[in-house]
């Protein structure tokens, strides 16, 4: 009797302990975004990390919609390959700066595509007049980017700090701050 009572709680405590490394152990790599200040406030992303992400907003100065489609690299980089905007203004990459870019005139207005910028994080201001927003698919031709469109406002306050970077984080952590 006694010896049963111990396999049961040796197999009892085993599964807690598989549980929790399951749970508990970083192992799933996506897009992190989170405050910049508090670490704490942080929403994650597998779709922004498999599929890519758009990242658009209104330009300050010409007040255009501007949209930066990225690719989350497998060595733990961001790549912005490709930028999709209706006029240049201030912070608008030119094609010749980057070796090997696209410049095309779209419907959509300038597209300047295979930038090939890599960065290791994404280190931006959640702006009031910019609206920003981020969408976690792959849209190279930028149509449809309404679709599964989250404004940044809705997450972060107004002119709050934030990062986008590739992380791993453990399924607990992600199941608790998962992009909803």
């Amino acid at each position: 009797m006694k010896r049963k009572f111990y396999i049961i709680l040796f197999s009892f405590l085993f599964f807690l302990l598989f549980a929790g490394v399951i749970l508990f152990t970083p192992a799933i790599t996506l897009l992190s975004i989170s405050n910049r200040k508090n670490p704490t406030e942080v929403y994650y992303s597998l779709d922004g990390y498999k599929k890519g992400f758009t990242l658009s907003y209104t330009h300050s100065v010409n007040k255009g919609r501007v949209h930066d489609y990225y690719e989350c690299l497998e060595d733990g980089n961001l790549l912005l390959n490709q930028t999709l905007f209706v006029s240049y203004g201030a912070g608008i990459p030119e094609p010749y700066e980057s070796s090997g870019a696209d410049f095309t005139v779209t419907s959509n207005g300038y597209k300047i595509s295979n930038l090939q910028r890599k960065i290791p994080r994404l280190v931006m201001a959640v702006g009031i007049i910019a609206n920003h927003s981020i969408t976690f698919e792959q849209n190279e031709d930028f149509k449809n980017l309404k679709t599964k469109e989250y404004f940044l406002t809705d997450y972060f306050k107004a002119q709050t700090s934030i990062i986008l970077e590739i992380k791993k984080v453990s399924l607990m952590n992600f199941l608790l701050h998962k992009f909803k």
